[in-house]
């Protein structure tokens, strides 16, 4: 019996990293959804130390996946101006003491929040040996896989390696990876400097899953040169435009069409000839004996059978086939059949994706279309909410593939990116 996780093929890794090993993207970057909403507020509040109560002053506090962050004041207090609406982690970190994150929902009335921090127990300047060195072959697999292989995330740079804990288990064929406080990559491409607190990647190449999650902080990188905060300025536009931050935004918006965006329905029906061949398979392997001429005919002519086959739907999806307006007119959740195609077709790919074989059909890739992006979404769940700022009330709804899943922290984006605006006609 198939999984929805069968049903995500990879396209990510090229064999050449990882010979025989076909990668399956869960890709739960929480994807960074900048909204269109007018509404803001401002937040405000302090930052103590659970145990005794006294405010914890100089402690870093952030809207994670944005821009927004301050330091506190010496008596631990913090505020936020003009935070648009939507649902946000709310972060405080310091020396010494455990992340302190809140989930918030920001409108239009002014908030005052407490955050608490529990001491770690180590004491300031402890030395903390690891209990072997990183390998630097997993080490690099981690990166890769990490950072993407695109054209941006070639200009992406992880600050602090030494601050990252990789390791691999062959017994379960899992890499994992975390950060004692965090892992800063360093975005030459979009003049980002990223700090990932509280990291968590797995990659099980046994299952052919790769997960990583974490609460980000954006920081933007200073230039005295005009001409590369204009080429970082492009860039940004570049990374967001056919994005899933901008599927999502057109979808609630009504406006996917005007913004380039086709979706299809895509449909993943079992393949009989499969079960018969893996029946025929799993008798002759029962018998442990040689194969006579016809048994080994018949084998070889089975061979290329996938388990399964796509079924693509040419007719566009009208957006109300892909969510629901709740009555008052004011939620929208996303919500389809199936599967879905999703092709942007005012950009092609970046120069560096490959697409790689289809496990739902025999021989190698199609030819990849130059002029446009092709994606696949798999929604886990009967339906998700797409909030007002664009994000999904449950990011880990959703499984992407294809171009989608080849993009990583070379186009991560904060959730308060605002595209600039077109120019008004002369």
């Amino acid at each position: 019996m198939q999984t929805p996780l069968d049903l995500v093929s990879a396209g990510v890794i090229p064999p050449c990293f990882f010979p025989n090993v076909r990668l399956r993207l869960a890709y739960l970057l929480l994807w960074l959804l900048p909204g269109l909403a007018v509404a803001q507020s401002s937040l405000s509040g302090t930052v103590r130390d659970s145990l005794t109560q006294k405010p914890l002053p100089f402690a870093s506090v952030f809207l994670a996946n944005t821009t927004i962050g301050a330091t506190t004041t010496e008596q631990g207090t913090f505020t936020f101006e003009r935070v648009p609406a939507g649902s946000y982690d709310i972060v405080a970190s310091y020396v010494g003491y455990r992340l302190a994150k809140q989930s918030i929902t920001v409108g239009r009335t002014p908030q005052q929040l407490a955050l608490a921090l529990a001491p770690t127990g180590a004491q300031l300047g402890e030395v903390v040996v690891r209990p072997r060195p990183n390998k630097p072959s997993d080490y690099q697999r981690f990166k890769e896989l990490f950072l993407g292989y695109s054209t941006f995330s070639q200009q992406c740079r992880i600050h602090n390696p030494d601050d990252v804990l990789v390791d691999f288990d062959p017994k379960t064929t899992e890499l994992t990876a975390a950060a004692r406080n965090y892992v800063q990559v360093d975005n030459q491409a979009l003049g980002y400097r990223v700090k990932y607190y509280g990291l968590r990647f797995t990659c099980n190449f046994t299952e052919q899953v790769v997960t990583f999650y974490g609460q980000p902080v954006f920081e933007e990188m200073t230039t005295r040169s005009a001409r590369q905060r204009r080429q970082w300025e492009a860039n940004r536009v570049r990374a967001y435009l056919g994005s899933p931050t901008h599927f999502f935004r057109s979808l609630r918006d009504s406006q996917l069409t005007a913004q380039g965006f086709v979706a299809r329905r895509l449909r993943i029906v079992s393949n009989p000839r499969f079960a018969r061949a893996d029946s025929l398979r799993q008798a002759l392997l029962r018998q442990r004996r040689a194969y006579s001429a016809v048994e080994q005919d018949s084998l070889k002519r089975w061979a290329g059978v996938p388990p399964s086959f796509a079924m693509l739907y040419m007719a566009p999806l009208h957006v109300d086939k892909l969510r629901r307006v709740a009555a008052d007119g004011q939620r929208v959740f996303l919500r389809f059949q199936d599967q879905l195609q999703v092709t942007y077709l005012l950009a092609g790919p970046d120069a560096n994706y490959r697409l790689q074989p289809s496990r739902y059909a025999r021989g190698p890739a199609p030819p990849l279309p130059q002029d446009r992006q092709v994606s696949q979404l798999i929604l886990m769940q009967p339906e998700v909410e797409i909030e007002a700022n664009g994000q999904l009330a449950n990011p880990l709804a959703i499984f992407t593939d294809e171009y989608w899943g080849f993009e990583k922290m070379g186009e991560f984006l904060p959730v308060n990116y605002l595209p600039p605006a077109p120019s008004p006609n002369p």
